[in-house]
């Protein structure tokens, strides 16, 4: 086996080639996003969960920002791609279930950190199968525009929804009840459901409504500051409801395309075959009168 010369200058070159600020930019959004996730781990051990579930939403826009940009700029990486990854375990599959851990299932002693490590756990699981079935070349085309199973920055919106209606003023659930709505999250999370994406649809705004739709943006974020527990609520709330209906849809394109895969039926059998007619014993018998002798 021969070893390369360390002296070489092209090893040197392509060793120590630059990296684009293209594939920085994505990168770095990453890398505050995890500081979003591990803030709010410490904000939760002080008792500050407003600003540990805020740290949390926080990191899951920068998680829906920072794929955007790369794809925009053209600054994608395997190198971004498998700390995203990493990134978004630690913000939507550790924090959470701590979070939660913290504020009410460490009631349960054992059976609430069995709770919270369960949903983390799934949280590692579901972002592993996504990544081992990126490149499955089995996977039909409309399946692009669907993920198996509620992905990782959902679920952890979905599991902090007892933090939404304690903030609104509403009792706080017992332990138990929260530990098992947790551990529902976790399932839908590895489960094989199919939960629509979105991210192939093509959104192309007209020229005359470019303003509207700024309006609209800029009002939803003002609600969402103004009043961000109840836009989390009802969102979670939706989300959750409208899971059969992408179940429903996957359904149709599946059956769709197995109609279309079906051969067609050539012209030979499209045509009735000419309908024959078996002779009766009184056909054959011949009616005219008898010959006289």
């Amino acid at each position: 086996m021969l070893i390369p010369d360390p002296k070489n200058p092209e090893l040197r070159r392509r060793r120590f080639r630059p990296i684009p600020v293209r594939m920085l930019v994505p990168n770095v959004i990453t890398l505050l996003a995890i500081c979003a996730g591990l803030t709010a781990i410490r904000l939760s051990i002080e008792g500050r969960m407003e600003l540990a579930v805020a740290a949390i939403v926080f990191a899951a826009v920068l998680d829906g920002v920072d794929g955007r940009i790369a794809r925009m700029i053209k600054g994608q990486s395997k190198f971004g791609a498998e700390l995203d990854s990493l990134a978004d375990f630690v913000n939507f599959g550790v924090a959470p279930g701590l979070m939660l851990y913290f504020w009410q299932l460490q009631e349960l002693n054992n059976g609430g950190w069995i709770a919270a490590m369960v949903f983390a756990i799934a949280g590692g699981l579901r972002l592993a199968r996504f990544n081992a079935s990126i490149d499955d070349p089995n996977k039909p085309a409309f399946a692009a525009n669907y993920f198996t199973g509620v992905p990782a920055p959902a679920g952890a919106i979905l599991a902090m929804l007892p933090f939404y209606l304690a903030f609104l003023g509403v009792p706080k659930p017992p332990a138990t009840l929260t530990a098992a709505y947790t551990l529902v999250i976790a399932f839908l999370m590895v489960s094989r459901l199919p939960v629509f994406s979105g991210k192939t649809v093509k959104m192309r705004v007209p020229p005359e409504m470019v303003l509207p739709v700024f309006v609209s943006v800029v009002f939803f974020v003002a609600l969402l500051i103004g009043y961000p527990w109840h836009i989390l609520s009802i969102g979670s709330v939706l989300y959750l409801v409208s899971l059969p209906w992408g179940w429903k849809s996957y359904r149709d394109h599946e059956r769709n395309a197995a109609l279309a895969a079906q051969p067609a039926p050539t012209a030979e059998a499209t045509q009735s075959s000419p309908a024959t007619f078996s002779p009766t014993p009184g056909d054959t018998e011949d009616e005219r009168p008898a010959r006289l002798n």
